[in-house]
C-alpha cells in the first residue's frame, strides 16, 4: 500500500503554485450567514415600512389635505379657500370648521341624483362586464396553450393605445355617419341613421369595452388554476352542466369574480371622460361634476367635499371584500 503524505494547511506553498479554489459549499455558507444576519439587522423594519410610507405620502396626506379643503369656505383668492386655523389677536388659536359643503350635498337633489346615477351606471357596467368577461375568460382558460396566448394578447392589446384615443374611435363608430350606420344603410337594414351617440347606449358600450379587460384577467387567472377533474367528477355523478357550473365552477371562481368587480366598479364610479364625450344629457356622473366644480366654478371646498363622499362610496366595496375574505378564511380554518 502506498503512503500519501499530508501537507498541513499552514505549510507555505511552493513558489509559483496556485492557491486552491474556494469550494462552492463555503460560498453558500457565507451567503446563508449573510441572510441570517440580514434578518437580525435593525433596518429590516425600514424595508417592511416602505409600502406604508408610500401609502402615507401618496394617499393619506393628499386625502387629509382634500378633507381640510372640504371643511373650508370658498373665497376669491389664492388659494381659493379660507384657512381652518387662524390666530386671533396674535394670542388665541381659532379653528373654523365649516360643514356647509356637506350639508349642500345632502340637501341639493342635483348632487344626490349625480351620485345615484354614478352608482347605477357603474353597477350596470360591472354586471355586463361580469357576464361577458366570464364567458370569455372561461373560453380562454379551456383553450389550447398556443391559442390561449394569442387570445390573452388580444385582451391586453387595447392597453397599447391611449384611453382617450379608444374613446374617440368609438365616437367614430357610433356617429350618425359613422362606420356602423354606414354599413347598416348599405345593406338596407335601416332607412336612416340610428341616433347612437350621446345616449345611455353609447355610454354603456364604451364603459363595457373600456373596463372589460379588467374583468377578464382576474377571472382567467382563477379559472385557469381550477382543477378540471372536479368538473369530470360532477359529470360522473350525473350533474348537468348548469348544476356543475352553479355548484362547482362559480363558487371556486368567486375570488376572481370579486376582484374583477372591484377593478371595474371602483374606477367606473368616478369616470368622467366617457359620459362627457359619448353620454347624453341624462348621464351626469359625479366625476364630471367634480371636474366642473374644480376647474369651471373654482369652488374647491365644494369639490373636495364631493371627492370625500365619493371616496366613501369607493371604500365600501373594498370593506365588503375584506369582510368576505375574512369569512372565507374562518370557514376554511
Amino acid at each position: 500500500m502506498k503512503e500519501h503524505s499530508v501537507i498541513p494547511n499552514d505549510q507555505p506553498q511552493a513558489k509559483g503554485s496556485k492557491a486552491p479554489a474556494e469550494k462552492p459549499v463555503a460560498n453558500y455558507s457565507k451567503l446563508h450567514n449573510w441572510f441570517n444576519s440580514f434578518e437580525n439587522r435593525a433596518w429590516k423594519g425600514m424595508v417592511i415600512g416602505i409600502p406604508y410610507l408610500w401609502m402615507l405620502v401618496f394617499f393619506s396626506l393628499p386625502f387629509v389635505y382634500v378633507l381640510k379643503i372640504s371643511l373650508a369656505e370658498s373665497i376669491i383668492a389664492r388659494p381659493p379657500f379660507t384657512s381652518l386655523i387662524t390666530w386671533v389677536e396674535g394670542t388665541r388659536l381659532s379653528i373654523n370648521l365649516i360643514f356647509d359643503n356637506y350639508l349642500l350635498l345632502l340637501e341639493d337633489d342635483f348632487y344626490i341624483i349625480a351620485y345615484l346615477n354614478s352608482l347605477k351606471i357603474a353597477f350596470v357596467s360591472t354586471l355586463f362586464c361580469l357576464i361577458i368577461g366570464y364567458i370569455m375568460a372561461y373560453g380562454i382558460a379551456r383553450s389550447k396553450s398556443s391559442v390561449r396566448n394569442i387570445l390573452l394578447l388580444l385582451v391586453i392589446l387595447p392597453f397599447w393605445t391611449s384611453f382617450l384615443l379608444r374613446v374617440y374611435a368609438w365616437m367614430g363608430l357610433l356617429a350618425n355617419h359613422g362606420i356602423i350606420n354606414n354599413v347598416l344603410l348599405a345593406i338596407g337594414f335601416i332607412d336612416k341613421p340610428l341616433q347612437m351617440m350621446y345616449s345611455d347606449f353609447a355610454m354603456y358600450v364604451v364603459f363595457v369595452y373600456t373596463f372589460l379587460p379588467f374583468m377578464i384577467l382576474p377571472l382567467y387567472s382563477t379559472l385557469e388554476k381550477m382543477d378540471i377533474s372536479l368538473h369530470e367528477a360532477s359529470a360522473d355523478l350525473g350533474a348537468k352542466p348548469v348544476t356543475t357550473f352553479l355548484t362547482v365552477t362559480l363558487p371556486l371562481s368567486m375570488p376572481g369574480v370579486i376582484a374583477g368587480c372591484m377593478l371595474v366598479f371602483i374606477p367606473a364610479v368616478g369616470e368622467f371622460v366617457i359620459p362627457t364625450l359619448v353620454g347624453g344629457p341624462g348621464s351626469m356622473m359625479i366625476g364630471r361634476m367634480l371636474f366642473d366644480e374644480f376647474f369651471a366654478n373654482r369652488d374647491w371646498p365644494l369639490a373636495s367635499a364631493v371627492a370625500v363622499v365619493l371616496l366613501i362610496f369607493l371604500v365600501v366595496p373594498f370593506m365588503l371584500y375584506k369582510f368576505y375574505s375574512a369569512k372565507q378564511e374562518e370557514r376554511v380554518s
